[in-house]
């Protein structure tokens, strides 16, 4: 039975989605299912309309220019990009919870990106945990 991880993916800033992006392609080729449950700020993110936008950064955000330069000389894929491999290499399924949804106006999956699956209760998130191998929060 492959292990799982279970992600509660808050953020919306794309530095950490970058980051998850990363963490979610090695869970998958070490053989993981990954299920994440976007939260409140994450949802933002994954709205259609904000699709490849990079306003908004966690960390360091003097250095969001010089971060977003260092990424494109490198030819890191964006977050989004990070995601959409991971989901064609692997189990992974991406969940809106719905709370973040309307929070933003995001009432039906179609309001979101392609990457998200379904939309859902907390309650799935807290039982998605008590099966994992790794929960995190980022």
């Amino acid at each position: 039975m492959a292990k799982k991880m279970t992600i509660a993916l808050y953020t919306g800033s794309f530095d950490k989605l970058t980051a998850a992006g990363v963490i979610i392609n090695g869970a998958v080729a070490d053989d993981m299912d990954v299920e994440i449950y976007v939260l409140l700020m994450g949802a933002h993110a994954f709205k259609k309309e904000n699709a490849g936008k990079y306003e908004n950064m966690a960390e360091l955000v003097d250095h969001k220019e010089a971060f977003k330069a260092s990424l494109s000389n490198l030819k890191i894929p964006t977050w989004m990009e990070f995601f959409k491999q991971a989901k064609e290499m692997g189990n992974v399924k991406i969940y809106i919870c719905g709370l973040a949804g309307k929070v933003w106006n995001g009432l039906e999956l179609g309001d979101f990106n392609d990457l998200a699956d379904d939309i859902c209760g907390i309650a799935e998130y807290i039982a998605s945990t008590q099966t994992a191998d790794v929960n995190l929060f980022i």
